[in-house]
């Protein structure tokens, strides 16, 4: 049990690191907080900086979701406590302990816990935001359809209850925090990828 709890509160801990602030910061880049769209995450780092400093934040973002799983699974961690685990990486992005619990929107780090969890579901997100993006150059929409189809996904291949039940809780996350671009799209306003501002 306290093995258990001490991976669960890694990750949260994980999770609180903030790429895109930390990359900004080394980069001589405007705070991502307050400029763009204020949000610390990947895509606001693109216009604000290029794609440099957009794949290392997209990478730390990532790892920080991926790290703690794997190290979950090495430890020979139950079903539960890998979702969990993955859970708290993710939450430590959205409400970073280190930053005023004012953290991202949660797509990468998202992903990085697919992959840990499963990476056959890695790759199925990568290939549903791939396609979206092709077709309509709209990050946050690309995200928002490919995170539907995780939960879907462990639960109809996988058969894992708890992870399941993890990635559901996520993905309500992530629309709540893209609740914004939502609007945004609704009005047709939102940014494509690579558009400056």
């Amino acid at each position: 049990m306290l093995l258990d709890a001490i991976l669960i509160f890694s990750g949260y801990l994980t999770g609180s690191i903030s790429a895109a602030i930390i990359t900004c910061k080394l980069m001589g880049l405007p705070d991502p907080r307050s400029t763009g769209s204020k949000n610390p995450g990947a895509t606001n780092v693109l216009r604000l900086g290029g794609k440099k400093a957009a794949i290392i934040t997209l990478a730390g973002d990532l790892i920080k979701g991926l790290v703690p799983v794997v190290v979950a699974h090495l430890l020979g961690a139950s079903e539960a406590v890998l979702a969990l685990t993955g859970l708290a990486a993710f939450l430590g992005h959205l409400y970073p302990v280190f930053f005023g619990f004012k953290g991202g929107k949660g797509v990468a780090t998202a992903l990085g816990v697919y992959f840990g969890l499963s990476w056959q579901a890695g790759l199925v997100f990568v290939a549903t935001w791939l396609i979206i993006a092709a077709i309509t150059r709209i990050s946050s929409l690309s995200a928002l359809i490919a995170t539907l189809a995780i939960p879907v996904f462990f639960y109809t291949q996988v058969g894992a209850p708890w992870m399941s039940a993890a990635t559901i809780i996520m993905a309500i996350l992530i629309y709540w925090r893209h609740r914004s671009n939502i609007r945004n799209m609704l009005n047709g306003t939102e940014k494509r990828i690579g558009q400056k501002g």
